[in-house]
């Protein structure tokens, strides 16, 4: 059975930092490209930032510059470490694979509040 489970979420101050994690079992992890994807109140869920099997990145214009998205196959762990947050930033993320004729059940997300 294929688990996906964010975690890392909180509330910080504008300019603060978080770092999320999403851990994936029950498949394997590195044949995939992963993604995070963001939803705000009122908003669809967008693709913010995503890394290829080989660990190519790319990034939204939104959070280019900000975030960066790593990968340990090892430990079937994604991140993705948060910088100079702004309010903006606000919304549940989630982590699954871009290439939605692939991707896994959707986990719960893990909440991130810009606020001060």
């Amino acid at each position: 059975q294929v688990q996906v489970v964010e975690s890392g979420g909180g509330l910080v101050q504008p300019g603060g930092s978080l770092r999320l994690s999403c851990v994936v079992s029950g498949t394997i992890f590195r044949i995939y490209a992963m993604g995070w994807y963001r939803q705000a109140p009122g908003k669809e869920r967008e693709l913010v930032a995503s890394i290829s099997r080989g660990g190519i990145t790319t990034y939204g214009d939104s959070v280019k510059g900000r975030f960066t998205i790593s990968r340990d196959n090892a430990k079937d762990t994604l991140y993705l470490q948060m910088n100079s947050l702004k309010p903006e930033d606000t919304a549940v993320y989630y982590c699954n694979v871009p290439d939605q004729r692939q991707q896994l059940p959707w986990g719960q997300g893990t909440q991130v509040t810009v606020s001060s």
